[in-house]
This record gives C-alpha cells, sequence and structure tokens, in this order.
C-alpha cells in the first residue's frame, strides 16, 4: 500500500473515532442534564421580622361605670354617648321613690326622738328653775344639759335620715344632693344605657347597682388580646407590636407590650394567655373602644439584611442547608449555605451567596 493511501485510512479511522467519542460525550452531558427547566431568583437586601399573632381589641385602659348613690326613677338625662365630660359634671337627675317600710322606720324614729326631747326638755327646765333659785348647785344640772343636747342631736339625725328617704338629701349637707349623679372622671362617655324614666338601684351588698353611664379617656388606649401557650414564654414586657384594626384599613399603630398574664384561660380546647399593650396614636386621633384588632408580636428583628426565599432552600440527607446557583444554560451548582432569621417566607443569608448569583427556584419547574 502506497504511503498516501495509508495516510488517507488513518485520517479516515481518526475521524470515526472522533465522532463516536463526541458522540459518546454529548450523550452523557444529556444523560447528565436537567430534562426540566427552572426559573432563579437572585438574593436581595431586606428587613426579617420574626413574629407571633395575637388577636383581640381595642380598649380604654380604665372605664368607669358610674352608678347612683340612690335607688329612684331617672328624670332627667343631661349627657349622652359621645360627649365630653369633667370630674363634677351632672349627668342624671334622679327622684326618690321611698320605700315605705324604711320609710314608716324613719317616721318612727323621729317620733321617738320628739318624745324623748321633750321629755329631756322637762328634767332641764324643772332643774335649771332650782339652779336659779340656789337649791341645787351647778355641777347638779350638768348631767341634764347633756341629756338634752343628746336629745337635739338624736332628733336632728332622725329628721336627717327622713329626708334623706324622701328626697335623698339631709337638711344639714347644704346644696349636696344623692338626687344628682355626677361624673367621677373626665373623659368620654362610651355608654349611657339607661332612658328618662327608667328604675335605677344604688350598689350594696347584693346588687351591683344600675349603671347610669360609662366613661373612658379615650386618649389612653390598650390592645386587650390573647395568645397561645406555644408563644407565650418567648414574650417579655417592653416588646413592640403591631396592631391592625380590621375597621381602619391601610394603616397600622404601634404598641408597648405592658402585662401578661400569669394564668392561662382555656378556650376551645387550648390555653390562652391574657396580654396589654399600650396604644400609640397620633395627636388628635380618635379611635373607637371595641374595634377587633389583631397585633403582630416582634420576637426577634434583622434590617437590611441579605435575605432569599425560603423556597429556594433545599436539605439534603444530612440535614445541610444548600441552594443550586445557576452556572450555565440550565446548568446548576451546588452551594452550601449558612442561614439566619426566618419569617417563613424569606430567611436571612449568613454566607454562601452573593446578592449578584442566580438560584434555583427547584420546587417550580417551567411548564414546555
Amino acid at each position: 500500500m502506497s504511503k498516501g493511501k495509508l495516510i488517507l485510512v488513518l485520517l479516515v479511522i481518526f475521524a470515526i473515532l472522533g465522532s463516536a467519542a463526541y458522540a459518546v460525550f454529548h450523550l452523557y452531558q444529556k444523560e447528565n442534564e436537567d430534562p426540566l427547566k427552572y426559573k432563579a431568583e437572585k438574593a436581595s437586601v431586606e428587613t426579617v421580622i420574626l413574629k407571633s399573632v395575637a388577636t383581640g381589641s381595642v380598649q380604654p385602659r380604665k372605664e368607669i361605670q358610674i352608678k347612683p348613690q340612690i335607688s329612684g326613677i331617672v328624670t332627667e338625662l343631661l349627657k349622652e354617648a359621645g360627649e365630653q365630660v369633667n370630674a363634677g359634671d351632672v349627668i342624671a337627675k334622679v327622684k326618690v321613690i321611698p320605700d315605705m317600710v324604711s320609710l314608716n322606720n324613719a317616721e318612727n324614729r323621729v317620733n321617738r326622738a320628739k318624745i324623748s326631747m321633750d321629755n329631756v326638755q322637762q328634767d332641764y327646765d324643772r332643774n335649771k328653775i332650782l339652779l336659779d333659785q340656789k337649791v341645787i348647785a351647778p355641777a347638779d344640772i350638768l348631767p341634764f344639759e347633756l341629756n338634752l343636747r343628746q336629745a337635739k342631736e338624736e332628733l336632728e339625725a332622725a329628721e336627717d335620715n327622713l329626708q334623706i328617704i324622701k328626697k335623698g338629701v339631709a337638711k344639714r349637707s347644704g346644696s349636696a344632693t344623692n338626687t344628682l349623679v355626677k361624673s367621677t372622671i373626665g373623659g368620654m362617655i362610651l355608654e349611657v344605657p339607661i332612658e328618662e324614666g327608667n328604675s335605677v338601684i344604688e350598689a350594696n351588698n347584693f346588687n351591683d347597682g344600675t349603671t347610669i353611664a360609662s366613661i373612658a379617656n379615650m386618649k389612653d388606649l390598650i390592645f386587650l388580646g390573647k395568645i397561645d401557650e406555644s408563644e407565650v414564654e418567648k414574650l417579655k414586657p417592653g416588646m413592640d407590636l403591631i396592631v391592625k384594626i380590621a375597621a381602619i384599613e391601610e394603616r397600622t399603630f404601634n404598641a408597648k407590650l405592658e402585662y401578661i398574664a400569669p394564668k392561662g384561660i382555656e378556650e376551645n380546647g387550648a390555653i390562652q394567655f391574657e396580654i396589654k399593650a399600650a396604644l400609640t396614636m397620633d395627636e388628635g386621633e380618635f379611635i373607637r373602644a371595641g374595634y377587633s384588632a389583631n397585633a403582630d408580636v416582634v420576637l426577634d428583628k434583622r434590617e437590611s439584611v441579605l435575605c432569599i426565599s425560603e423556597a429556594l432552600v433545599q436539605y439534603d440527607k444530612d440535614k445541610k442547608t444548600f441552594v443550586e446557583v445557576k452556572v450555565g444554560d440550565n446548568q446548576w451548582e451546588r452551594r452550601d449555605v449558612e442561614l439566619g432569621l426566618s419569617d417563613g417566607l424569606i430567611v436571612e443569608v449568613l454566607g454562601g451567596v452573593s446578592e449578584s448569583d442566580e438560584l434555583k427556584l427547584w420546587n417550580q419547574p417551567i411548564k414546555e
């Protein structure tokens, strides 16, 4: 065989071998290439807030129930819900309807006091004449003077008691009267649950009494809510809360946690603990009492840190966290990552990726 033919044969053989090697390599690539295509996302600088949610409502810190000092009939209401009042302002007037047994006992007491007074007065007058005639010494009349003063005091007390039962005011009290129901604090009237003509009862050992009005300082509001026992040990007084009121859209309010109940209450099979937080409002802002609200309790917070979506994070059999970084067209490389605080949607990245890396959204393949 000539030299030229030998070279030609060798070239053909090398061409065949090269084609075979390329085909094998191409098949290997195809075999190892992911048949699916995936979207990619990048890390970004975010603020991560770990929070728990408490449900409740917005309430005044103190709501005072105004009750009458006597029982009777409401003859006049001078205030209505929504009005501002000062301590001492008259809210309502009550007409006394005497209890017949109490009235009869009071009248009998007055009669007995008058009889006693007449008897003591006669004794004093007789002994005063004897003193003037110098039949008895001045010291002998002192017991009669004492008895007279005591009888007068008892008569006045009996008459005052009768006057109070009849009209709700004693003769010696001047302008003071129990028939005027006055506010004990300054604030806004939230509710007047009675009407003119209603009967009202004073508070006593057997009855809480009839509420004439409820009054509160509407500039001092709190979030009153409940939180599950699984979250309560994460809370500490002084923590920040973000309050969302259902009736006030696109507005959140800051609050400071003040109180965590030491004892839980069972509700619907779960143990709930009461919490209170002071609500921060803008100057002149008004929020109605009783609004339902949710509070995000800020357990931890990282501001302006590198974050990735939780959907990008994968776990190997050893529970190590990693992501897949794009290195070519639909080609990905494993990268171990160190993670920090998570809010369930995004997680802080402490190391392993940069802001420019494209990360595989591994559980959302693109459908072609």
